[in-house]
């Protein structure tokens, strides 16, 4: 099937999260938490490695915005609820729409981080995934030494299928990772 004549929705709740597409306009709310949070960030995240302004980062949304409406990615922005607080970004990524299968990525503003919120988007984003998109297959993918994003597939039962022996190169490209790769199938 045509993944552009698949409908699902654009936004779906957790408990205390509400997640939905990016949209135009976003760009601001974003560019702040990223700033907020860029000395963690910049840790493990190569798009932190460059210098980036505001209008960078709403180009970057409306992108995100394009890319989830034709089906070739999608990124969810996350949203407290009940305060409608940015906390974070994170997003089903380089479809399979054959199988299907996903790659979760994450990101957390910082200033939120120690109260399961990365967490329960992830939980929510798996179901979401399963339920809405019939997903066969979800990945995380992370740096062995990202602890903190470790622990979140750790947590929600993913299986750790296996770690690629220096599979790639840290993102200041000054020496060479592992890579662990974690997975929950639906059969």
């Amino acid at each position: 099937m045509n993944p552009l004549l698949f409908d699902f929705p654009t936004e779906f709740m957790t408990e205390r999260l509400l997640l939905r597409i990016p949209k135009p306009g976003d760009g601001k709310l974003v560019y702040e938490s990223l700033q907020a949070s860029e000395t963690e960030l910049k840790r493990w995240l190569p798009f932190m490695q460059k210098e980036q302004n505001e209008f960078d980062t709403e180009a970057n949304i409306r992108e995100a915005h394009v890319k989830f409406l034709a089906r070739e990615d999608l990124r969810l922005l996350i949203f407290m609820k009940e305060t409608g607080q940015l906390v974070g970004s994170s997003g089903l990524h380089n479809p399979n729409w054959d199988i299907p299968k996903f790659e979760i990525g994450y990101w957390l503003d910082t200033r939120h981080s120690g109260n399961g919120i990365m967490t329960e988007a992830v939980e929510g984003i798996v179901s979401f995934a399963f339920n809405e998109l019939d997903a066969r297959r979800l990945e995380i993918r992370c740096d062995s030494l990202n602890v903190k994003s470790r622990a979140i597939p750790e947590r929600l039962g993913f299986t750790l299928e296996g770690i690629l022996k220096n599979e790639d190169l840290s993102v200041d490209g000054s020496e060479l990772r592992d890579t662990c790769i974690y997975a929950v199938i639906r059969n």
